[in-house]
């Protein structure tokens, strides 16, 4: 119970800050870019850090880890709470995501020690993915609630007690362990690709502004795309990979990145525009929004679980075909009706995750690559690569929608 309530804040503020642009842009005088940039930069940084986190883990101690993790987390939102000006929020953010990145893999890894049985592992992990569907699905009523009765740091703020709850129960419950590995630590090629992706979503972000010089938005391409295949490289040719290329030989984790990097990049943004269409152009509160766009949410809380359901009764072909189809429909109902309408259906294919089956189901269940090894750098991957082309879309997205 204390790794699932360690882990309920890293996503419930991934949504938390929808409901709460519009008050961010009039208390800090933000402008589109540096409100993208506030939201971008936790999913992104952390994404990029799972990986070589969760190898420092590995030879440090998942307790340690863990412990460590949520006080820099802690420490964040307190700063982030009380940030004075939009650079100051920016570096807290990054600083949250720091910590987040050293708790998400500790908190598997604990509870992978933990339950040793496969039935009472399969039935936490169920748990701990109910838990982080819910935390997220949550995330904009929680921020309406607040924003209704607090200033805009009360997002932020609302994670202190529970990580000061959380600290002392991973002391009392969680025991040391003398058994650790010794991974390679990656930080150096992790940063190389941290590099790439913020250089080209600044690209992106930036080229849409009109009052932004050119050379200085083709040079940030320039650099983010040298950045990237310099990477590429180094995972082809170095002995030590921060990941193992040669996962994409296997078609069941090739076909699930691919499908989730064209759904999410199909559909990424439309909560956050919603939240915003909702105050600034219909006049709702931060409370009224976070309540209409709970549909989206439930659908969301509920969809991952149902999709493995499915998963094992008709097989991963149909999930993953059916899946693709109403995510064409929902599109296409989305430019007929109004988003209210069809919103339900349209986050319920997005948030079903028929590539997370894919990974997933292909990998532990028919044991495609062995649950320790290779199988935590294909997932890692996956989300690095879903969240990174989810915040490229985003930006894309909300630029496209202010021309």
């Amino acid at each position: 119970m204390s790794v699932i309530l360690a882990f309920m804040p890293i996503v419930l503020d991934y949504t938390i800050l929808h409901v709460a642009v519009p008050s961010l842009t009039l208390a800090l005088q933000a402008t589109g870019t540096e409100i993208l940039w506030i939201i971008d930069i936790y999913p992104l940084l952390m994404a990029s850090l799972l990986i070589p986190m969760g190898t420092l883990a590995d030879r440090v101690g998942h307790r340690r880890m863990l412990l460590a993790g949520l006080g820099i987390f802690c420490a964040g939102s307190v700063l982030a709470a009380f940030s004075p000006n939009v650079g100051s929020l920016i570096g807290a953010r990054a600083f949250m995501a720091f910590g987040g990145a050293m708790v998400m893999p500790s908190v598997l890894a604990i509870i992978r020690q933990t339950f040793e049985d496969q039935s009472d592992q399969a039935v936490a992990l169920g748990i701990w993915g109910a838990v982080a569907s819910t935390g997220a699905a949550i995330g904009p009523l929680v921020g309406g609630a607040l924003l209704e009765h607090f200033w805009w740091g009360s997002v932020f703020l609302i994670n202190v007690p529970v990580m000061l709850l959380v600290i002392p129960l991973v002391i009392a419950y969680i025991p040391r362990r003398s058994v650790v590995g010794d991974g390679n630590w990656t930080i150096g090629q992790s940063l190389i690709l941290i590099l790439g992706v913020m250089a080209s979503v600044y690209a992106l972000k930036s080229g849409f502004k009109t009052n932004n010089s050119v050379f200085v938005t083709g040079a940030c391409f320039v650099f983010g795309a040298l950045m990237l295949v310099w990477f590429v490289r180094k995972q082809l040719h170095t002995t030590t990979p921060m990941l193992d290329l040669s996962l994409f030989s296997i078609p069941a984790v090739s076909t699930g990145i691919v499908m989730a990097l064209v759904t999410m990049g199909a559909l990424a943004g439309f909560e956050l525009l919603l939240a915003q269409e909702l105050q600034f152009v219909m006049g709702r509160t931060p409370l009224e929004a976070g309540i209409f766009m709970m549909p989206l949410m439930i659908a969301a809380a509920i969809g991952g679980p149902l999709a493995g359901v499915i998963l094992k009764a008709i097989g991963l072909r149909w999930v993953a075909s059916c899946s693709l189809l109403v995510s064409a429909a929902s599109l296409v109902g989305l430019r007929l009706r109004q988003p209210s309408v069809i919103a339900t259906g349209m986050d319920f294919q997005r948030q079903a995750k028929p590539s997370n089956g894919i990974v997933a189901g292909s990998l532990l269940d028919k044991g495609v690559l062995h649950p320790h090894s290779l199988a935590k750098y294909a997932a890692a991957f996956f989300k690095m690569s879903r969240s990174s082309v989810t915040r490229f879309s985003s930006a894309l997205r909300r630029r496209s929608s202010a021309c």
